[in-house]
C-alpha cells in the first residue's frame, strides 16, 4: 500500500473484513476489530469514540466509519494514532460548515477520489453514491491534495 512506513494498522469498525482481507493481501501487519460481530475480527464491547483506553493505539487506523458519526470516529483515530488515518467516506463529507473546521485544524493531506462508484451491496450493482478516501498524516501541513483512483 501506498505511503504506509510499516507499523501497525488498526481496522477499528472492520465488519466483514473487506478491508483488514486487502490490506493483509499486502503483507502488512492488521488489527481488525468491530463493536458489533459481523463476522471477522475481534469484538469489542467498546464505543470506539467514547471509550477507548489511552493503551489501544496504532501506528495507522483505515477503516470505513459509520456515516453518521464519520467526524468524531475521525478525531479519535488520530488522538490514537501516531502516522496515517484513512476514511473511506461519501464524497459529500467534504459538504457542512461543521466538518469544514475539521479540514482545517486536522492534517489532511489527500483525498482520493473513485472514478467509478463503488460496489457497496453483496448483488454486484454498482452504486449510486460517490465515494473517496480521506486521508490524514500526522505532522502534514499545507491544503490537501485532491488525486482519482481509475
Amino acid at each position: 500500500m501506498k505511503g504506509l512506513r510499516g507499523g501497525v494498522i488498526w481496522e477499528c469498525a472492520c465488519g466483514d473484513g473487506a478491508i483488514s482481507k486487502i490490506l493483509k493481501s499486502y503483507g502488512l501487519q492488521v488489527f481488525s476489530t468491530d463493536l458489533i460481530d459481523r463476522g471477522y475480527g475481534e469484538i469489542r464491547n467498546l464505543d470506539f469514540i467514547q471509550e477507548i483506553p489511552s493503551l489501544l493505539k496504532a501506528d495507522h487506523i483505515i477503516t470505513n466509519p459509520p456515516f453518521k458519526i464519520a467526524k468524531p470516529f475521525i478525531e479519535q483515530a488520530l488522538k490514537l494514532t501516531t502516522g496515517k488515518v484513512a476514511m473511506l467516506l461519501r464524497l459529500a463529507f467534504l459538504e457542512s460548515a461543521d466538518r469544514y473546521e475539521l479540514f482545517q485544524t486536522t492534517p489532511l493531506k489527500t483525498v482520493y477520489v473513485f472514478s467509478k462508484r463503488l460496489t457497496m451491496s453483496k448483488s454486484g450493482q454498482s452504486g449510486m453514491i460517490p465515494f473517496a478516501w480521506f486521508v490524514w498524516e500526522h505532522g502534514y501541513k499545507g491544503k490537501p491534495y485532491i488525486e482519482w483512483i481509475i
